[in-house]
Protein backbone atom coordinates (compact mmCIF):
# COMPACT_ATOMS: atom_id res chain seq x y z
CA UNK A 1 0.00 0.00 0.00
CA UNK A 2 0.91 3.43 -0.71
CA UNK A 3 3.06 4.99 2.12
CA UNK A 4 1.27 8.15 2.46
CA UNK A 5 -1.84 6.60 2.46
CA UNK A 6 -1.36 4.32 5.13
CA UNK A 7 -0.02 6.85 7.35
CA UNK A 8 -3.08 8.96 6.88
CA UNK A 9 -5.78 5.33 7.60
CA UNK A 10 -2.98 4.91 10.91
CA UNK A 11 -4.12 8.68 12.15
CA UNK A 12 -7.40 8.55 11.31
CA UNK A 13 -8.17 5.14 12.81
CA UNK A 14 -6.58 6.59 16.07
CA UNK A 15 -8.62 9.79 15.84
CA UNK A 16 -11.58 7.94 15.62
CA UNK A 17 -10.80 5.43 18.93
CA UNK A 18 -9.59 8.81 20.41
CA UNK A 19 -6.34 6.47 21.33
CA UNK A 20 -3.44 8.30 22.11
CA UNK A 21 -1.37 7.86 19.53
CA UNK A 22 2.75 6.86 20.71
CA UNK A 23 3.53 6.75 16.95
CA UNK A 24 3.74 6.11 13.38
CA UNK A 25 5.51 2.68 12.01
CA UNK A 26 8.77 3.82 10.80
CA UNK A 27 7.91 2.81 7.70
CA UNK A 28 5.12 5.47 7.66
CA UNK A 29 6.86 8.54 9.25
CA UNK A 30 6.67 11.27 7.05
CA UNK A 31 10.35 12.24 6.02
CA UNK A 32 9.61 15.82 5.96
CA UNK A 33 7.02 17.99 6.63
CA UNK A 34 6.30 18.57 2.38
CA UNK A 35 5.07 14.87 2.68
CA UNK A 36 3.72 15.20 5.91
CA UNK A 37 1.27 17.89 4.40
CA UNK A 38 0.90 15.01 1.66
CA UNK A 39 -0.71 12.47 4.49
CA UNK A 40 -2.64 15.36 5.70
CA UNK A 41 -4.28 15.97 2.94
CA UNK A 42 -5.23 11.74 2.16
CA UNK A 43 -5.92 12.06 5.77
CA UNK A 44 -8.95 14.47 5.27
CA UNK A 45 -10.27 12.25 2.62
CA UNK A 46 -10.37 9.53 5.47
CA UNK A 47 -12.10 12.13 7.89
CA UNK A 48 -14.92 13.78 5.81
CA UNK A 49 -17.73 11.08 6.69
CA UNK A 50 -16.77 11.42 10.43
CA UNK A 51 -16.16 15.14 10.53
CA UNK A 52 -18.08 16.30 7.43
CA UNK A 53 -16.58 19.13 4.94
CA UNK A 54 -13.24 20.78 4.91
CA UNK A 55 -14.53 24.39 6.09
CA UNK A 56 -11.55 26.03 6.94
CA UNK A 57 -7.99 26.23 8.74
CA UNK A 58 -5.84 26.49 11.23
CA UNK A 59 -2.37 28.11 11.41
CA UNK A 60 -0.37 27.03 14.27
CA UNK A 61 3.65 28.39 15.30
CA UNK A 62 2.36 32.03 14.34
CA UNK A 63 3.97 33.31 17.81
CA UNK A 64 7.24 33.59 19.44
CA UNK A 65 5.39 31.84 22.27
CA UNK A 66 4.44 29.08 20.46
CA UNK A 67 7.71 28.45 18.61
CA UNK A 68 9.39 27.93 21.42
CA UNK A 69 6.38 26.22 23.04
CA UNK A 70 6.64 23.65 20.46
CA UNK A 71 10.27 24.17 19.11
CA UNK A 72 8.99 25.14 15.98
CA UNK A 73 10.05 28.34 14.26
CA UNK A 74 7.57 28.97 11.37
CA UNK A 75 4.51 28.77 10.94
CA UNK A 76 2.14 25.41 10.37
CA UNK A 77 -1.74 24.88 9.14
CA UNK A 78 -4.24 22.25 9.40
CA UNK A 79 -7.54 21.44 8.56
CA UNK A 80 -10.92 22.51 10.56
CA UNK A 81 -14.07 20.46 9.29
CA UNK A 82 -17.68 21.13 9.71
CA UNK A 83 -18.51 19.05 12.81
CA UNK A 84 -15.73 20.79 14.82
CA UNK A 85 -17.02 24.57 14.37
CA UNK A 86 -19.06 25.51 17.23
CA UNK A 87 -21.05 28.76 18.25
CA UNK A 88 -20.10 31.01 21.46
CA UNK A 89 -22.04 29.72 24.64
CA UNK A 90 -21.30 25.65 23.30
CA UNK A 91 -21.04 23.02 26.08
CA UNK A 92 -18.90 20.76 24.78
CA UNK A 93 -18.10 16.75 26.10
CA UNK A 94 -14.34 16.83 27.72
CA UNK A 95 -14.46 13.03 27.37
CA UNK A 96 -14.79 13.86 23.32
CA UNK A 97 -10.71 14.67 22.90
CA UNK A 98 -8.04 12.91 23.84
CA UNK A 99 -6.34 16.18 26.18
CA UNK A 100 -8.31 19.07 25.17
CA UNK A 101 -6.69 22.39 25.26
CA UNK A 102 -7.80 26.15 24.19
CA UNK A 103 -5.75 28.60 22.46
CA UNK A 104 -7.20 32.69 21.50
CA UNK A 105 -6.87 33.56 18.28
CA UNK A 106 -8.21 35.65 15.55
CA UNK A 107 -10.59 34.05 13.07
CA UNK A 108 -11.38 35.02 10.01
CA UNK A 109 -13.95 34.17 6.86
CA UNK A 110 -12.95 34.70 3.30
CA UNK A 111 -15.32 37.09 0.78
CA UNK A 112 -13.72 35.95 -2.00
CA UNK A 113 -11.11 32.76 -3.78
CA UNK A 114 -7.82 33.18 -3.34
CA UNK A 115 -6.23 31.01 -5.99
CA UNK A 116 -2.83 29.26 -6.55
CA UNK A 117 -2.20 31.18 -9.83
CA UNK A 118 -2.50 34.90 -7.93
CA UNK A 119 0.25 33.69 -5.74
CA UNK A 120 2.77 35.25 -4.49
CA UNK A 121 0.62 36.77 -1.69
CA UNK A 122 1.05 39.76 0.56
CA UNK A 123 -0.43 40.95 3.65
CA UNK A 124 -2.19 43.74 1.87
CA UNK A 125 -3.65 40.91 -1.14
CA UNK A 126 -5.21 39.01 1.27
CA UNK A 127 -6.91 41.40 3.74
CA UNK A 128 -8.71 42.64 0.23
CA UNK A 129 -10.25 39.08 0.40
CA UNK A 130 -11.36 39.16 3.83
CA UNK A 131 -15.20 39.30 4.51
CA UNK A 132 -15.31 39.45 8.34
CA UNK A 133 -13.22 38.73 11.48
CA UNK A 134 -14.19 36.90 14.68
CA UNK A 135 -13.01 36.39 18.58
CA UNK A 136 -12.08 32.26 18.63
CA UNK A 137 -11.38 29.94 20.85
CA UNK A 138 -8.90 26.94 18.99
CA UNK A 139 -9.97 23.76 20.01
CA UNK A 140 -6.25 21.83 20.21
CA UNK A 141 -6.06 17.83 21.06
CA UNK A 142 -2.92 16.37 22.19
CA UNK A 143 -3.52 13.44 20.53
CA UNK A 144 -0.34 11.38 21.68
CA UNK A 145 1.53 9.74 24.22
CA UNK A 146 4.48 12.13 23.98
CA UNK A 147 4.05 14.55 21.28
CA UNK A 148 7.47 16.47 21.77
CA UNK A 149 8.65 12.99 20.21
CA UNK A 150 6.94 12.94 17.32
CA UNK A 151 8.83 15.80 15.18
CA UNK A 152 6.93 18.47 13.05
CA UNK A 153 6.06 16.14 9.98
CA UNK A 154 4.29 13.93 11.80
CA UNK A 155 1.72 16.62 13.30
CA UNK A 156 1.61 18.25 10.49
CA UNK A 157 0.33 14.89 8.85
CA UNK A 158 -2.30 15.09 11.88
CA UNK A 159 -3.64 18.56 11.44
CA UNK A 160 -1.38 20.37 13.95
CA UNK A 161 -3.43 19.20 17.03
CA UNK A 162 -6.31 20.80 14.98
CA UNK A 163 -9.23 19.77 16.68
CA UNK A 164 -12.02 23.06 16.35
CA UNK A 165 -13.13 26.21 17.11
CA UNK A 166 -15.87 27.89 18.68
CA UNK A 167 -16.96 31.22 17.23
CA UNK A 168 -18.13 34.75 18.61
CA UNK A 169 -20.43 37.09 16.89
CA UNK A 170 -18.72 38.36 13.37
CA UNK A 171 -17.15 41.88 12.53
CA UNK A 172 -17.40 43.01 9.10
CA UNK A 173 -13.98 44.22 8.09
CA UNK A 174 -14.97 47.85 7.63
CA UNK A 175 -16.07 47.99 10.92
CA UNK A 176 -12.78 45.56 12.51
CA UNK A 177 -10.04 47.77 14.54
CA UNK A 178 -6.75 47.81 13.99
CA UNK A 179 -5.46 44.51 14.62
CA UNK A 180 -1.82 45.13 15.61
CA UNK A 181 -3.85 46.48 18.97
CA UNK A 182 -6.47 43.89 19.62
CA UNK A 183 -5.52 42.37 22.93
CA UNK A 184 -6.70 38.93 23.74
CA UNK A 185 -7.51 37.50 27.46
CA UNK A 186 -7.70 33.91 27.49
CA UNK A 187 -9.90 33.16 30.72
CA UNK A 188 -10.32 30.24 32.59
CA UNK A 189 -12.95 29.46 35.29
CA UNK A 190 -12.67 33.33 35.80
CA UNK A 191 -9.00 33.93 36.00
CA UNK A 192 -6.40 35.38 33.42
CA UNK A 193 -4.42 32.53 32.42
CA UNK A 194 -2.79 34.59 29.29
CA UNK A 195 -2.61 37.41 27.36
CA UNK A 196 -1.24 38.53 23.91
CA UNK A 197 -2.06 40.99 20.93
CA UNK A 198 -2.47 40.64 17.17
CA UNK A 199 1.15 41.85 16.26
CA UNK A 200 2.19 39.13 18.26
CA UNK A 201 0.62 36.52 15.36
CA UNK A 202 3.78 36.94 12.86
CA UNK A 203 3.84 40.93 13.40
CA UNK A 204 -0.20 40.82 11.80
CA UNK A 205 -2.66 38.20 11.32
CA UNK A 206 -2.76 39.05 7.42
CA UNK A 207 0.78 37.78 7.20
CA UNK A 208 -0.16 34.53 8.77
CA UNK A 209 -3.21 34.40 6.37
CA UNK A 210 -0.63 35.43 3.59
CA UNK A 211 2.11 32.62 4.59
CA UNK A 212 -1.53 29.93 4.42
CA UNK A 213 -2.52 31.34 1.29
CA UNK A 214 0.99 30.93 -0.57
CA UNK A 215 1.78 27.41 1.51
CA UNK A 216 -1.40 26.25 -0.08
CA UNK A 217 -0.64 27.62 -3.68
CA UNK A 218 3.03 25.91 -3.72
CA UNK A 219 0.13 22.57 -3.42
CA UNK A 220 -1.58 24.06 -6.34
CA UNK A 221 -4.32 24.58 -3.67
CA UNK A 222 -6.22 27.79 -2.92
CA UNK A 223 -8.39 29.02 -0.19
CA UNK A 224 -12.42 29.20 -0.98
CA UNK A 225 -14.99 32.07 -0.18
CA UNK A 226 -16.57 31.83 2.73
CA UNK A 227 -13.62 29.51 4.44
CA UNK A 228 -12.96 30.66 8.08
CA UNK A 229 -8.84 30.94 8.96
CA UNK A 230 -7.73 30.49 12.26
CA UNK A 231 -4.63 32.65 11.87
CA UNK A 232 -2.70 31.71 15.43
CA UNK A 233 -2.95 31.88 18.99
CA UNK A 234 -2.21 35.28 20.93
CA UNK A 235 -1.33 33.00 23.94
CA UNK A 236 0.22 29.75 25.22
CA UNK A 237 -1.70 26.59 24.70
CA UNK A 238 -3.60 26.20 28.25
CA UNK A 239 -4.72 22.74 28.66
CA UNK A 240 -8.21 22.09 30.11
CA UNK A 241 -9.66 19.84 33.25
CA UNK A 242 -12.98 18.50 32.99
CA UNK A 243 -15.98 21.32 33.92
CA UNK A 244 -13.31 24.38 32.90
CA UNK A 245 -15.55 27.03 31.24
CA UNK A 246 -13.10 29.18 28.89
CA UNK A 247 -13.76 32.79 27.62
CA UNK A 248 -11.66 34.90 25.16
CA UNK A 249 -11.92 38.77 25.53
CA UNK A 250 -10.75 40.41 22.38
CA UNK A 251 -10.87 43.99 22.57
CA UNK A 252 -12.27 45.70 19.69
CA UNK A 253 -13.66 42.02 18.43
CA UNK A 254 -15.72 40.84 21.36
CA UNK A 255 -15.86 37.29 23.56
CA UNK A 256 -16.15 34.17 23.02
CA UNK A 257 -17.49 31.57 25.62
CA UNK A 258 -17.49 27.93 26.46
CA UNK A 259 -17.45 24.84 28.83
CA UNK A 260 -16.03 21.41 28.69
CA UNK A 261 -18.47 20.07 30.62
Amino acid sequence: MDRILAAAQTIAAARRSRAPLAALPPDQVPASEAEGYRVQRALHDLMLPQAGPLVGYKIGCTSAVMQQYLDIPHPCGGGVFAKGVHDSGASLRFADYVRVGVECEIAVRLARNLSPSEEPFTAEWVMEAIDSYFPAIEIVDDRYVKWETLGAPTLVADDFFAAGCVLGEAVPRSAAPDLLKVAGRAIINGTEAGRGTGADVLGHPHNALAWLANHLAAEGKGLHAGQIVLTGSLVKTIWLNAGDTVRMELDGLGIVEAAFT
